[in-house]
């Protein structure tokens, strides 16, 4: 690795693992989370660490190849707030889906968390089309996951 990569690809890590981190310490399997109906397409749990270490890396990568394609401070500012707030939506929906347990809420707050997955798909897309391409696995797994917390929201609903 070229040493001018070193430090965005260490930063690009941290933060990833970060957002990782915590939201793994909000979201409880417990006994609430149990009892849920789910439907017979749902994937195991283990399955889910597995999909977002896959999507965390993809999705580190992708910010660091971007960073590199951008042009500018500014637009840098502009890519890095961008996946921020990707970041603060990712956290957001495990604290209202496990800590708040509303199924309800959490589908319509994952329907602004993928809107913001394909927003920063369309900004890298202008700069670099394999880091825009690194995040299509994101989408794709944050719009499974939004069809599941629907069908859960459906089999166990109402919620309050």
């Amino acid at each position: 690795m070229d040493r001018v990569w070193i430090f965005p690809v260490c930063i690009a890590a941290l933060l990833a693992t970060l957002v990782a981190l915590v939201g793994a310490t909000i979201i409880d399997t417990g006994s609430w989370y149990a009892s849920l109906l789910k439907p017979h397409w749902a994937p195991p749990d283990a399955a889910y660490g597995l999909a977002w270490t896959a999507i965390y890396s993809c999705t580190a990568l992708a910010g660091v190849t971007g960073w590199r394609a951008v042009a500018g401070w500014r637009e840098r500012e502009w890519l890095l707030g961008l996946f921020a707030g990707n970041g603060f939506l990712n956290i957001l929906w495990s604290l209202v889906f496990f800590r708040l347990q509303r199924p309800d809420w959490a589908f319509a707050e994952m329907v602004v968390l993928w809107l913001s997955i394909l927003l920063l798909i369309a900004v890298l897309a202008r700069h670099s089309r394999s880091a825009a391409a690194l995040l299509l696995p994101y989408l794709l797994w944050v719009g499974f996951a939004g069809y599941l917390n629907l069908a859960i929201v459906q089999l166990n609903g109402p919620f309050s």
